[in-house]
């Protein structure tokens, strides 16, 4: 039995990499593809005050639990099931219950920062860059954080200024070198989608030695 296929979508936030994500996933719905997402991974805060969690730099790749991710994959690869944690971002605690991932043909994995940490990179197959103009991410931003979670406009401001910019610039950006494919203008480059696609369909059905 052959591993499966890992591919992993990065890209700045409200980059549309979630929606890159979804529509390959959608597009393969005749394959066993196994979704997770980075966000999952955040680290639990529920030992800080809600005041004190508003404070943490979420972009930061220490705000992750990258241990458990890459155990994750590495589980997923050989063929059995994981328990997905499940993160509320208005409280910015991990919950009780968990969310089974089965393995599959390929494993899809997003998240801002998955092409800059070399231990979930090294378990990818195929890397992808999504990118977005830095005006459109933050409008998006600004309405995901306020209407989605809870959040006022003076902090998403704040925010975006301290932490989601700089960590941008010194993480996520860079982590587009590390990419076989960049997709610009975000999630609705239809037809980079739709190649991307194409030579993924391909790769499952004539796999390549690992890298």
């Amino acid at each position: 039995m052959s591993s499966p296929l890992v591919v992993g979508i990065a890209g700045g936030t409200a980059s549309g990499k979630t929606t890159v994500a979804r529509k390959v996933r959608d597009a393969l719905a005749d394959c066993r593809v196994a979704f997770i997402d980075q966000d999952s991974y955040y680290r639990d805060l529920a030992d800080l005050t809600l005041a004190e969690r508003r404070e943490v730099n979420f972009d930061h790749p220490d705000a992750f639990d990258t241990d458990l991710l890459v155990e994750h994959i590495r589980e997923l690869k050989a063929g059995r099931p994981i328990q997905k944690p499940v993160y509320d971002f208005n409280t910015s605690t991990r919950q009780p219950h968990t969310v089974r991932v089965d393995p599959g043909d390929m494993i899809l994995l997003e998240g801002i920062l998955v092409l800059h940490m070399k231990s979930v990179r090294d378990e990818m197959n195929v890397r992808i860059y999504v990118d977005t103009d830095d005006d459109l991410r933050i409008l998006r931003r600004l309405e995901r954080d306020i209407h989605e979670r809870g959040r006022d406009f003076d902090h998403v401001v704040s925010q975006y200024l301290r932490h989601v910019r700089p960590m941008h610039m010194g993480f996520v950006e860079p982590s587009k070198h590390h990419a076989d494919i960049i997709v610009p203008h975000g999630g609705n480059n239809d037809i980079a989608i739709g190649m991307i696609v194409g030579a993924l369909r391909g790769r499952l059905l004539h796999p390549l030695p690992p890298r």
